[in-house]
């Protein structure tokens, strides 16, 4: 059986800490995928800088993940990818992105950016504060998804 590794889409994740801590626990190793305008450092993860470009950390990441890693985005297009080759993947909210809905997101971001393009507004408000609400929130997902990760795992090697 080969090892699980998380992936984590590093650029502007505010979640890394949260990841390598839990990781940590379990002895899984982490690989934080970040371009070169977002150069990142770790004492846990390895660091793994991309070559500036439109999707550059994102093909990467999708080519060195495999089935049963878990991948650790924000972007829709991403999870997909992540999802086809039987990896898990969440969202640093803590939401799941699953075989049964990340067709339904990848349509509503499409709509999304569809009437962002014909609206007049020049100005779109950013994302709202992160809390520790959402840590914690993030936090007790992604240790389920740690653990039913594992535990698929230990079944296969039975």
């Amino acid at each position: 059986m080969s090892e699980m590794k998380i992936y984590i889409d590093g650029d502007a994740c505010p979640v890394i800490s949260i990841v390598e801590q839990e990781a940590k626990k379990y002895n899984i190793p982490v690989m934080l995928l970040c371009d070169t305008n977002h150069v990142l450092t770790s004492d846990y993860s390895e660091v793994k800088i991309i070559g500036a470009g439109a999707d550059a950390v994102d093909f990467a990441l999708i080519n060195l993940c495999k089935k049963d890693d878990i991948v650790v985005t924000q972007d829709y297009g991403v999870a997909a990818m992540a999802l086809e080759k039987g990896a898990y993947a969440i969202h640093q909210s803590g939401k799941w992105y699953t075989n049964e809905n990340i067709d339904l997101m990848l349509m509503e971001r499409h709509l999304g950016k569809k009437a962002r393009r014909t609206s007049n507004k020049n100005h779109l408000k950013g994302p709202k504060k992160r809390t520790e609400e959402d840590d914690d929130k993030f936090r007790k997902s992604f240790q389920n998804l740690l653990n039913i990760s594992i535990t698929s795992l230990q079944k296969m090697i039975r």
